[in-house]
């Protein structure tokens, strides 16, 4: 009795399974139409920047760290550093060197692809921006030693391809050194 009861329901599963299955195709739609929302091409566009923020004061500027085996020391303007609703967030860097020498550049990350882009630097008379020298949007570099835009990206300024927060979050967390891998939401 044990063996036709085992037998019916697996004659009673077979049927069913064969129920609900069909040769019949998707209607429109193969495995190789299928894409990923992330993989669609988009149609963004970037703020425009016609205005630049006012040269950075020491007082201002905001240390973080890139590496321990760079002699150079990097700031951010916390007074610069804006969230755009294209998902650029712009910033005024300072980069230094042990001898005095600096470099200030106004630049924008995007956090949606991982690129930076070049607005502005500092003038040659060191009283201005100087907009000849922008750029347009290039891959971010890892390897580096100097790569401070790396080290803004994944420490502060963006988070699963998004800008980490307003202007207010960003400057915090890189006041108090709160870096993402050490953020609690």
């Amino acid at each position: 009795m044990k063996a036709f009861a085992i037998a019916v329901a697996c004659v009673a599963t077979g049927a069913l399974l064969a129920g609900c299955s069909s040769t019949k195709q998707p209607a429109s739609q193969k495995d190789s139409d299928f894409h990923y929302l992330l993989d669609m091409p988009s149609n963004w566009t970037e703020n425009k920047v016609d205005k630049l923020p006012p040269l950075p004061n020491p007082s201002d500027l905001l240390k973080f760290e890139v590496s321990q085996n760079t002699p150079l020391s990097f700031f951010v303007d916390a007074k610069s550093i804006s969230v755009g609703s294209d998902g650029v967030v712009r910033y005024t860097v300072v980069v230094t060197s042990p001898s005095g020498a600096r470099n200030v550049n106004y630049e924008g990350i995007r956090c949606d692809n991982y690129t930076w882009r070049l607005y502005a630097g500092l003038n040659d008379d060191h009283d201005g921006w100087d907009r000849t020298v922008e750029n347009d949007w290039s891959r971010i570099e890892n390897g580096d030693l100097n790569a401070y835009r790396a080290s803004l990206y994944q420490d502060f300024f963006c988070t699963n391809r998004l800008p980490m927060g307003s202007a207010q979050t960003i400057v915090n967390n890189i006041r108090y050194n709160r870096v993402q891998g050490e953020l609690t939401r």
